[in-house]
């Protein structure tokens, strides 16, 4: 049964489009089972991520602001780990009451509201100022896009840029159609991206990569740098590509009937504090991810130098056409028109906002 519940978690947590945090242990229990009279009113939170993640350090530290401010009549009862199952099931379970809120990945937002995926794009952003500046724009209209789905935003997480990895370099459109790629099942962003670009990738659930790399089934896989040590994929590979494929976005998302049930002052509380520390979240994450990526080339993985500027532009347009070819599917046009304005004022008010990419290897070929 655990390993079971192991195998649905690491479904959903790192995927970018979704790419996003995998589950390698399994919480038989509660982690908030402290000892601590339970509070009044107790959100049960589940979660994909593990024990010792940062997801779960910057959840305890809500969980007991919230806790000591109201006197222990307010906090969260955490799920972790995947012990709930995956989004999906998390979600299933939010609704029918058994748990009260989540924090979920592009996947299980898009499940909610689908318009959100348009954050997840592929070669939408550049940098991370990018990223803060278009969701300053939209979180307010998501947010009230939530509330008539039946949930309040709590705050906004990321997952960070995700990168190719692979067993030869890839630096160019073409070296990527001549590889083995796999394709996380199901996910229509990525779908729509590799189908504009002409390339057949292997589809495969996520808990089947490892094997298919070890196999050459696959070569050449795309997910975060933390990911990519957490599922030890880059003990089968070689190669990371220093050109970002796209940011994956998260949340922290609370079932509106729950909230509506608070007191009025734990909802402004709520409110008031968990953006703090989801910002709080977002930050660290991006710290982690470059931490990881020093620990990848340590380990002897070489980062492949990003594309030349010709050749940039060919993988931006690529991705332009996947994300027009999605439109009437998870976004309108009018949604698209609107984040593609938010990026294009932001470059046109900071003229040298570039390409951010890792530095490369010096040992690369």
């Amino acid at each position: 049964m655990r390993t079971s519940r192991r195998r649905r978690g690491l479904r959903l947590w790192w995927a970018v489009v979704p790419l996003v945090v995998a589950v390698l242990f399994v919480t038989a229990a509660p982690l908030h089972a402290r000892r601590r009279p339970r509070p009044r009113h107790e959100i049960k939170f589940a979660t994909l991520a593990p024990e010792g993640s940062t997801w779960l350090k910057i959840m305890r530290q809500l969980d007991d602001e919230l806790y000591e401010r109201t006197g222990g009549k307010l906090g969260f009862r955490i799920y972790a780990g995947g012990v709930s199952g995956d989004e999906k099931d998390v979600l299933r379970k939010i609704r029918v009451g058994q748990l009260h809120a989540g924090g979920f990945t592009g996947v299980g937002m898009g499940e909610i509201l689908p318009e959100v995926r348009v954050l997840d794009l592929p070669f939408l952003f550049l940098n991370y100022d990018e990223v803060d500046h278009v969701l300053a724009r939209v979180k307010d209209t998501f947010a009230r896009r939530f509330l008539e789905r039946g949930f309040v935003l709590l705050g906004w997480a990321e997952v960070g840029f995700v990168h190719f990895f692979s067993k030869s370099p890839i630096r160019t459109q073409n070296d990527l159609k001549a590889r083995k790629l796999w394709m996380w099942q199901g996910d229509p962003l990525a779908q729509a991206y590799f189908k504009a670009l002409g390339v057949s990738p292997i589809p495969l659930a996520l808990p089947d990569v490892l094997t298919s790399l070890q196999t050459n089934l696959v070569d050449t896989v795309y997910i975060s740098p933390l990911g990519a040590i957490v599922l030890q994929w880059h003990t089968k590979v070689v190669y990371m590509s220093a050109l970002p494929m796209a940011d994956a976005a998260g949340a922290v998302l609370v079932s509106k009937k729950v909230f509506d049930r608070l007191p009025p002052e734990y909802q402004a509380l709520l409110l008031e504090r968990a953006p703090k520390y989801m910002r709080r979240l977002v930050l660290q994450t991006r710290d982690d991810n470059a931490r990881a990526i020093e620990e990848l080339r340590r380990r002897g993985l070489k980062v492949v130098a990003a594309p030349p500027p010709e050749e940039l532009k060919r993988f931006v347009a690529t991705g332009r056409d996947a994300q027009q070819s999605l439109v009437g599917r998870l976004y309108s046009k009018e949604l698209l028109e609107e984040v593609r304005r938010a990026v294009a004022d932001y470059r046109r008010l900071h003229p040298d906002s570039a390409l951010t990419p890792v530095p490369a290897s010096t040992h690369n070929p």
